[in-house]
């Protein structure tokens, strides 16, 4: 058993790695125990060149090179969601270091979804078998000697989870920086309602709880920024501080969303990120095909 102080050494020691990726403007973190050198990795990101179809691993080289350089043992990779705006590194980073895959249980919603969307092949089955752990709301699971909790976040998707660790929780797309404000939530499953209610969860946390947002898009020409507070989101945040309502929150990501164009990577993202950050099957000439459906993303 460990002491309080010794919980509370391992607590404040707990620097998480962020890697910004330029192309998609994400953040993938590794979060590693001081103690034993166990490690996760969070939404690592797979390169891809819209124009020609190529695949790319210098994202992932870096967090791998980090993970070497610092004699890190990966225990986990873990997805807060079926990201739309980039491809997943995981299957590539699973092959390097072991670590298990792990994303929430409801991706079997999300799976369901775009399986008859992308009309993908009838051995793709829809429950998570893709991935090597399916997370619960409230479970809880260890790196090393520290205990992670995951906590269902719907409302961007119905899968979203966030990872809270020590005074650190990691939101995925369900926050952004204060000035940037919330995630869209029209995309198919999306829900804005349970998006504030999701929000006002993470937000009950004590003020002092370090956020690490996946995403940033700096307004006003600011640099990259990927962490804040509890405190500063609900005193500044320019959709959902303090005193902003639900019905309120809900009109304004209706008019928004309704503004947004679809993501550019959001066709090859998903067919590869419901598939754990694997390609599809080669087929008969021995080459992966990506679907791009005509006509359905997007219209109403």
């Amino acid at each position: 058993m460990f002491t309080n102080e010794r919980r509370q050494s391992m607590r404040t020691s707990l620097t998480p790695q962020a890697f910004f990726d330029s192309a998609t403007w994400t953040v993938t973190y590794v979060v590693a125990d001081p103690d034993t050198g166990r490690a996760a990795i969070i939404d690592p990101v797979l390169d891809y060149d819209f124009k020609s179809g190529c695949t790319g691993t210098a994202s992932a080289d870096r967090v791998l090179d980090y993970v070497r350089e610092q004699g890190l043992h990966v225990e986990w990779i873990l997805e807060t969601h079926a990201h739309a705006d980039h491809l997943s590194g995981a299957h590539y980073l699973k092959e390097r270091t072991g670590g298990k895959i792990a994303i929430g249980e409801h991706i079997r919603a999300v799976q369901s979804t775009f399986k008859a969307i992308f009309n993908l092949e009838h051995s793709f089955a829809p429950d998570g078998s893709q991935f090597d752990h399916l997370l619960k709301d409230g479970e809880t699971f260890r790196i090393g000697n520290m205990e992670m909790s995951a906590l269902h976040v719907p409302g961007h998707t119905p899968a979203d989870m966030a990872y809270r660790v020590g005074d650190a929780v990691f939101v995925g797309d369900t926050l952004f920086m204060p000035d940037v404000g919330t995630a869209r939530a029209d995309f198919p499953g999306g829900d804005a309602h349970q998006l504030y209610r999701s929000i006002r969860k993470l937000l009950l946390l004590p003020a002092q709880t370090r956020i690490f947002v996946c995403h940033d898009y700096p307004p006003g020409g600011r640099g990259p920024q990927w962490e804040t507070t509890v405190g500063e989101q609900r005193r500044t945040n320019i959709h959902v501080q303090d005193g902003i309502s639900e019905e309120a929150f809900v009109a304004m990501r209706a008019a928004r969303d309704a503004t947004l164009g679809m993501p550019t990577l959001i066709l090859p993202s998903i067919q590869v990120n419901i598939r754990a950050g694997g390609l599809p099957p080669p087929e008969e000439n021995g080459v992966s095909y990506l679907k791009i459906p005509v006509n359905v993303l997007g219209v109403d």
